[in-house]
């Protein structure tokens, strides 16, 4: 007697023939409807204050966004890119901070990503205390610093002392204070790329290496040759974390120097300048327009580094 067989029925597809159209389209594209409330909130979140920031960028909004306010079209676009005062000074410590920051981190990360890379005694240990500085929030780093650079009190100079070197301004410094809170960036961040780009070398194969140890090649050919080529999407992928993180640093600038960047603006970002013109000085038309163009900026530079990372897998 033969054996009676049932069919199976092809997954993602319907239970049984009778289910209505609507079942079944929910069925075939279960994983976007369960997603979807998410995504619709997190798109929310981004785009209302896009728009809302948009509006108010075209109109003379000051002193309370409820106040009345009106339409003035791009009137404070030309305002503000005419504005060689303070917006473009802004724009010009923006880049340097960022660049200069950037540099450093990528450069003392592989650095130090490169000596961890093959292990040693007491291999954990070296990675928790270089790992120390992500643990503390960046308010609470400025604030430290700033007691040990203070130019009367502070560490630094004590320091400075004991070696015969005279007090310096550091952060009360007009030409110092952008330079000092750069290494304070670069103090605490520096791990970051160091965990991204230690992660990138452990995932790479072995087998290149000792190809080119056996051809005879010297530990920097090695490294320019075999290894950085193949890390090279990984520093990608580090500076384009690191570099956008950089273009918007607020936090440790404001806990440093105050209100303005200081007293004559001398760590003043795109940032600082926004966050002022917002709440020192309510006018939240012309800031609306200053951080319209900072995302147009920060937009620009992650579809460049983004376009860096495709050449470099390729």
């Amino acid at each position: 007697m033969a054996a009676v067989t049932t069919p199976t029925r092809p997954r993602g597809t319907s239970a049984t023939p009778d289910t209505p159209g609507w079942a079944r389209w929910a069925n075939d594209h279960r994983k976007w409807l369960f997603a979807a409330p998410a995504m619709v909130f997190v798109a929310g979140l981004i785009i209302f204050p896009l728009v809302w920031t948009g509006y108010l960028s075209l109109t003379d909004a000051e002193g309370s966004v409820r106040a009345e306010s009106e339409f003035v079209g791009f009137q404070n676009y030309v305002e503000v890119l005419s504005d060689t005062d303070r917006f473009w000074p802004a724009v010009g410590r923006t880049a340097a901070f960022t660049v200069v920051a950037l540099l450093f981190e990528v450069v003392l990360g592989m650095a130090v990503a490169l000596l961890l890379w093959r292990p040693f005694r007491g291999q954990k240990w070296v990675r928790v205390a270089i790992l120390m500085p992500l643990v503390a929030t960046p308010v609470a780093v400025g604030m430290m610093w700033r007691l040990i650079f203070d130019p009367n009190i502070g560490l630094a100079n004590q320091v400075l002392g004991w070696v015969g070197i005279g007090p310096q301004p550091w952060l009360a410094g007009q030409h110092s204070a952008l330079p000092t809170t750069i290494f304070i960036d670069i103090w605490q961040w520096t791990p970051m790329v160091v965990l991204i780009l230690l992660a990138g070398l452990t995932s790479l194969s072995d087998e290149p290496q000792e190809a080119a140890r056996i051809d005879g090649a010297s530990t920097w050919q090695r490294f320019r040759h075999v290894t950085l080529p193949l890390l090279m999407p990984t520093v990608i992928v580090a500076i384009l974390l690191r570099g956008i993180d950089g273009l918007k640093t607020f936090d440790i600038l404001y806990a440093t120097k105050g209100r303005g960047g200081g007293s004559f603006h001398e760590v003043e970002t795109l940032n600082v300048y926004a966050y002022g013109l917002s709440f020192d000085y309510n006018e939240y038309g012309i800031s609306s327009t200053v951080l319209i163009i900072f995302f147009l900026i920060i937009i620009g530079s992650m579809w460049a580094l983004t376009s860096g990372r495709k050449g470099a897998q390729r």
